[in-house]
């Protein structure tokens, strides 16, 4: 009995991983950015950062609903997309950890305690799974100078 579990666990993996790959479509000219933050700023810590959203709504993960997603901030890493596990976080998800910081309560800001010195900031738009969009919805990286 336990193998045939283990049999019907995997064969529904396998169905559904495709699922979760990327698919989500974002409306044309979908936008998200820095409300507050601008490229070069200089601030204290911790950083407020507030988030801006156009042309979508915002929904917690989990929640299917067309149009909507949550915001992840990517910190001191390459652009979405690059890197040497940008091909998988366009597919599968962003995972979470000190470089991809999930809000997938639907918060559009946060207090970031940064160290002092220059790190680089990203929005990325993740829909009910937290896979970017498609195309997807994601600002410009920032650099702000910690003091």
């Amino acid at each position: 009995m336990i193998q045939y579990i283990k049999a019907v666990t995997l064969a529904l993996a396998l169905v559904a991983g495709p699922a979760f790959a990327g698919d989500t479509p974002a409306p044309e000219g979908a936008e998200v950015y820095f409300a507050n933050l601008q490229d070069g700023a200089t601030v204290g810590s911790p950083v407020t950062v507030v988030f801006g959203l156009k042309g979508m709504g915002v929904a917690p993960a989990g929640t299917e609903k067309e149009n909507t997603g949550h915001h992840h901030i990517l910190i001191d890493r390459p652009p979405l997309g690059e890197g040497p596990d940008g091909a998988e976080e366009l597919e599968y998800g962003l995972p979470a950890d000190d470089h991809h910081v999930h809000f997938g309560g639907g918060q559009t800001e946060v207090s970031l305690d940064l160290a002092p010195g220059q790190h680089t900031l990203q929005l990325v738009l993740g829909d009910m799974n937290h896979v970017p969009h498609d195309p997807p919805v994601m600002s410009e990286v920032i650099t702000i100078t910690v003091e």
